[in-house]
């Protein structure tokens, strides 16, 4: 797909979803991610979506739904980041935000880094690790907002995010169609770990094809620092989820 084409497919895209359009220095950057993205997904996989179109709509749209929820200047950690969403297309688009992605999969964030360069995302950054590991302890407490997209379920994922926010700082949980039964499954958990649910947003996700996807937008705000035990192991969390 040429650069006129995608173009005017992400422009109808985002005006369609009520999403900023990107500038056209922005649209160069996606250009340029689309092509490295099918590049390396070729050989190495990082998303079972391949067609142009298929990543604008699902990644690329998807991601940027949450884009007015996060404040100017935040620092920002994209939890399970993948091959870097949402991370890579909020870069891109909100050069106010200090972003750290994380992921346990060393191809995934060697992709992620690499992205970075080609780029020239300065706001950018990747590490491998998961969430739990003690080495990652000297993070906690550092962000004003945690992004999470297609990673766990909402009571697990909080145990694995909340810590990792600021007291007053927000988990932004990016989830599908059943995000109302996730979150009631996660009452205990957001109690438990000083969270207060504080917005809800539905959206629902237009594709090229005019077709709708719904998605939730669960805004979770601490309001104090978790108990000092918390996140546990991942066998731990999956043993006895709070």
């Amino acid at each position: 797909m040429d650069f006129s084409t995608f173009s005017q497919i992400f422009r109808s895209a985002a005006d369609k979803n009520g999403v900023f359009t990107p500038t056209e220095a922005q649209m160069q950057q996606f250009y340029k991610f689309t092509e490295y993205l099918s590049e390396v997904n070729a050989h190495t996989n990082l998303t079972a979506i391949r067609e142009p179109i298929g990543i604008i709509d699902k990644h690329y749209i998807d991601s940027l739904l949450a884009t007015d929820l996060i404040p100017k200047g935040a620092r920002v950690l994209d939890l399970g980041c993948g091959p870097g969403f949402p991370s890579v297309p909020l870069a891109i688009m909100r050069s106010d935000l200090k972003i750290t992605a994380l992921d346990s999969t060393a191809k995934k964030i060697d992709f992620v880094q690499k992205s970075t360069e080609i780029l020239q995302l300065s706001n950018l950054n990747a590490v491998s690790g998961r969430a739990e590991d003690m080495r990652l302890r000297k993070m906690l407490g550092k962000y004003d907002v945690v992004v999470s997209r297609a990673v766990a379920r909402l009571n697990i994922l909080c145990e694995l995010c909340l810590p990792y926010l600021k007291v007053g700082g927000t988990l932004i949980a990016l989830k599908g169609a059943k995000f109302e039964e996730e979150l009631t499954e996660a009452t205990n958990a957001i109690k438990v770990l000083g969270g207060e649910v504080i917005k809800i947003e539905q959206k629902e996700l237009i594709t090229a094809e005019n077709a709708t996807e719904t998605r939730g937008m669960i805004v979770i705000q601490l309001k104090k620092e978790p108990p000092a035990q918390y996140p546990r192991t991942y066998a731990a969390i999956l043993k006895k989820p709070l």
